[in-house]
């Protein structure tokens, strides 16, 4: 007999462990869970690509974008200057993805080939 997935047990434990840590007042707030995932995923890129062409531009975009969530969650700035300030750093990722500096991503080969 095949054995059942445990997808179903381990996202019930991890949504209970949420709810719980949340209502007790230990887990923050979720826009601030999003800030740090953002910003996570925009290290992740740059540490798990390297940086190349691809990475320069989405992995600090990550982190800009988890940056103005927490900014806006916390009241800090409003919408409008973090847009404004989002397309500048854009603009200037974009440029620097068009210098010669940054190298283009490497196609990894299967091994044997």
């Amino acid at each position: 007999m095949p054995q059942a997935s445990l997808a179903l047990p381990l996202f019930l434990i991890i949504a209970g462990a949420v709810w719980f840590l949340k209502a007790t007042g230990i887990l923050p707030a979720t826009a601030t869970l999003i800030a740090i995932g953002l910003a996570v995923a925009g290290v992740a890129v740059l540490v798990m690509d390297g940086i190349n062409k691809q990475s320069v531009v989405s992995g600090p975009l990550l982190i800009y974008i988890g940056a103005a969530v927490y900014l806006k969650s916390q009241y800090l700035l409003g919408m409008s200057p973090l847009v404004a300030l989002g397309m500048m750093v854009l603009g200037c990722l974009l440029l620097l993805s068009r210098s010669n500096i940054v190298p283009h991503k490497r196609v990894k080969l299967p091994n044997g080939e």
